[in-house]
């Protein structure tokens, strides 16, 4: 139990912002902010000066930009960062970015009153005192361990050539930490595989930019999943950020619906909505995935999986950035396999060739 106050230092351009920011967490029971900063320059300084145990960062700012900042920031005493980011492409991109450069969470920053509360006032004091004395070196020493983009032998599949080869799925749910984790895996995916649905949470706005970020490292296509896709093989299915995912079977098919509602286990989209759809449509042939994040998203999805007879696979502690909703889910018993994020693809690959083929092919090659 952490005794001492988290020391935060609010780093925005916008004066409204760094008020808001620092009223709402002056309302937040062990959290006190000791610093503001308009820039990147004036936010080192105060760094050096003030030594705090968190930063949040804006990363479109005069002077010193936000990247430059968190480069900084994370090459002399590495802090966690959450950046605050504004809901726009330019800013997802950046937000994108720096994620992979060592950022460790974000908030978007609210559009209107009504998401002042949400946004500032509620997901930022949780992300606060979830990544609190987060060990920030470990934590970068694995990401720069892992290139996110493989060299690879051999063509790339076409989706059309393994037909019907795999009926299955796998499901895969993942929050804090998730971009660069994400990127690894996806890097190291090798078709054919089944089709791959995943929840990770994020705003409207950045799936988009995200799935492309995805495609452009992998071997299997990836985009942002709309209402009325059809799964097929070779293709994953990012959740759109703001709206749940479900899956329905229609004859031969599933199919992808998204839809809109209330957060379920505290977010939307929510991996248990999606981990529900995909055991009812898949059964025995359905592939959980439970990775890095915080909270439990999830758990009851796993355990939806393994009831319908699928398999489930979990993140493991030392290679996630917090063993949060992986090790909800292993704690109550709903993952049957802990991996490694460097061993994940060829693990997902293993067991989805062998759980997830159609009955009437023997063996993939």
């Amino acid at each position: 139990m952490r005794n001492k106050p988290i020391r935060v230092l609010v780093v925005d351009d916008s004066p409204l912002i760094r008020e808001l920011i620092c009223d709402l967490l002056a309302q937040e029971q062990g959290i006190e902010v000791v610093g503001t900063a308009s820039d990147g320059k004036r936010a080192l300084e105060l760094i050096a000066e003030l030594h705090p145990d968190l930063v949040t960062l804006d990363l479109q700012m005069p002077k010193m930009d936000g990247l430059t900042t968190l480069d900084h920031i994370l090459a002399s005493d590495p802090l966690p960062v959450i950046v605050v980011s504004s809901l726009t492409q330019p800013a997802a991109d950046i937000t994108m970015q720096a994620l992979e450069r060592g950022a460790l969470d974000y908030v978007p920053k609210p559009v209107n009153a009504q998401e002042v509360r949400r946004a500032l006032g509620q997901e930022l004091p949780a992300k606060i005192r979830g990544l609190a004395g987060a060990d920030v070196r470990r934590i970068l020493h694995a990401r720069q361990s892992r290139a996110l983009r493989q060299e690879r032998n051999g063509e790339h599949f076409e989706p059309g050539l393994y037909g019907r080869m795999v009926a299955g799925c796998v499901a895969i749910g993942v929050s804090t930490g998730g971009p660069p984790a994400l990127s690894k895996l996806f890097a190291s995916l090798v078709p054919p595989l089944p089709p791959i649905v995943v929840v990770q949470h994020m705003p409207r706005m950045f799936t988009g930019p995200f799935a492309s970020r995805l495609n452009s490292l992998s071997a299997i296509t990836v985009k942002e999943a709309a209402t009325g896709d059809i799964l097929r093989p070779g293709f994953a299915y990012i959740a759109p950020g703001g709206a749940h995912l479900a899956l329905v079977r229609r004859g031969d098919d599933v199919q992808v619906s998204i839809l809109d509602g209330e957060p379920v286990s505290g977010h939307k989209p929510s991996v248990d909505v999606m981990m529900f759809g995909a055991a009812e449509a898949f059964a025995e042939k359905c592939m959980g995935v439970i990775m890095t994040g915080m909270g439990r998203d999830g758990t009851d999805g796993c355990a939806a999986i393994q009831a319908h007879g699928g398999y489930v696979l979990g993140q493991d502690e030392t290679t996630s950035d917090v063993y949060g909703m992986n090790k909800a889910a292993f704690l109550e018993g709903h993952v049957n396999q802990q991996v490694a994020l460097d061993d994940l693809a060829e693990t997902i690959t293993h067991e989805a060739r062998f759980r997830c083929a159609s009955q009437c092919v023997p063996q993939f090659v």
